[in-house]
């Protein structure tokens, strides 16, 4: 049998969450605001919301959506084509790789994982993006950009663990 329409439209949803909270944050970390260097930090509001759902829900933002979300990144950020695909994919996976280290830690043990991919993240989009350009970037905003992505963390994690609390309650 069947399940209603309403349930399938619900379970579809639950399942595209979190995608959107992640397109969502993307936006939003791209929104023009008079602070310096804050284009920087929407692919790190990205890289929040990729690391967390792929160390508690991989199911649910599998690589090729990623992939979307780091191209949607670059076309939002002004970044070369690529350089946030390809640092989201690598993000996704080192959090897929170390999931059962991190999944039942505490906190703490999760945002000095999650600083230690950020570092490394960052440290590839700095060096891929100089590579494009031929030419070495100031690195004075990526080095800003991780610590306002360090910062962010706690905020964009306790939501989407509200949220994640909420899709497993409901459903």
């Amino acid at each position: 049998m069947k399940a209603p329409l309403s349930q399938r439209l619900d379970l579809l949803a639950r399942n595209l969450s979190p995608f959107a909270f992640s397109v969502v944050l993307l936006i939003l970390g791209a929104t023009p605001l008079p602070v310096p260097h804050l284009a920087a930090i929407g692919p790190g509001f990205a890289m929040a919301a990729v690391f967390y759902w792929a160390v508690h829900r991989p199911t649910l933002l599998p690589a090729p959506a990623v992939f979307v979300i780091g191209v949607l990144s670059d076309f939002l950020g002004g970044a070369p084509i690529g350089v946030g695909a390809v640092t989201l994919l690598l993000v996704h996976g080192v959090a897929v790789a170390q999931r059962r280290l991190l999944l039942e830690t505490p906190f703490v043990v999760l945002w000095w994982g999650y600083s230690m991919v950020a570092a490394g993240a960052t440290a590839v989009t700095w060096l891929l993006s100089s590579w494009l350009a031929d030419a070495m970037i100031d690195p004075r905003p990526a080095l800003f950009s991780f610590l306002l992505d360090l910062g962010v963390f706690p905020a964009v994690a306790y939501v989407f663990a509200r949220a994640q609390r909420s899709m497993l309650r409901r459903g």
